[in-house]
C-alpha cells in the first residue's frame, strides 16, 4: 500500500499551480490546521462538506457500559466520546467502485 505524506501533497499542489513547493506549503498547511481546527471545536458534532471530494464529520458514539476486553475477557466501560467520519463525494465513489485490473489485483494479494 502506498502511503501519501503532507510533503507529497504540497509536491502535487505545487506542480498544478506550476510554483514552488515553498509558496504553496504554506497554503496546504493552512488548510490542514482549518480543517482539523474545526473539527476540535466541534460541539459536540460538525459537518464540513467539500463538494467534488466528500462530507467529513465529527459524530457522538454512545457510552457502551459493558463492553469486552478481547485479550483478557474482563468488562470494560467505555465513555461517550466523539469520532470522524469521512464520506466521499459521488465524483470519488463513482470511481472507487471501477472493478480493478487483473494485475492490480495480483499485486495487492502478492
Amino acid at each position: 500500500m502506498m502511503t501519501y505524506t503532507k510533503k507529497d501533497i504540497v509536491r502535487r499542489v505545487a506542480e498544478q499551480l506550476d510554483e514552488p513547493m515553498v509558496q504553496t506549503e504554506p497554503w496546504v498547511e493552512a488548510v490542514l490546521v482549518a480543517l482539523r481546527e474545526t473539527m476540535m471545536d466541534a460541539d459536540p458534532t460538525c459537518r464540513i462538506e467539500l463538494r467534488d471530494f466528500g462530507v467529513f464529520e465529527v459524530k457522538k458514539t454512545k457510552a457502551k457500559p459493558r463492553a469486552r476486553n478481547p485479550r483478557t475477557n474482563e468488562e470494560i466501560y467505555v465513555p461517550a466520546h466523539r469520532k470522524t467520519h469521512f464520506k466521499p463525494s459521488k465524483l470519488l465513489k463513482q470511481f472507487l467502485k471501477q472493478p480493478l485490473e487483473e494485475e492490480e489485483i495480483e499485486e495487492m494479494e502478492g
